[in-house]
């Protein structure tokens, strides 16, 4: 039974999974909305909310720890400056998902995962 068990395991290891969600991240703080299955959009979003919410504090210790999971400078120093700033005000629900039909190959439901916000330009 999974009592207490949260996330998912979309039939990966440990290891592969957090490299896929390492990934993920990335390609969402830098590109700002990314399509993927409907189970990864979700679980993304848990993960998201959290490192944005880490970001908006600020200090040294939160730019560590979220340099410790993304493992990229650039990404990192955009989720301070940039993505962080933006949510200021907003107390959490930084991204949304779209259900976007079903991928081509396997039928797998797709989603979209973006930030509520835009950047202003």
């Amino acid at each position: 039974m999974r009592h207490r068990k949260s996330g998912r395991k979309l039939n990966r290891t440990p290891s592969h999974r957090k490299a896929l969600f390492r990934n993920q991240l990335q390609q969402l703080i830098e590109k700002e909305r990314i399509t993927t299955t409907e189970a990864k959009a979700k679980e993304l979003k848990r993960l998201i909310d959290k490192i944005i919410t880490l970001a908006k504090k600020g200090h040294l210790h939160a730019w560590r720890q979220a340099f410790a999971f993304l493992r990229n400078t650039r990404v990192t120093h955009k989720l301070f400056n940039d993505v962080a700033k933006r949510y200021d005000d907003r107390a959490s629900g930084y991204t949304r998902v779209y259900k976007h039909g079903t991928r081509r190959g396997d039928g797998a439901p797709l989603a979209l995962i973006e930030f509520v916000e835009k950047p202003k330009p």
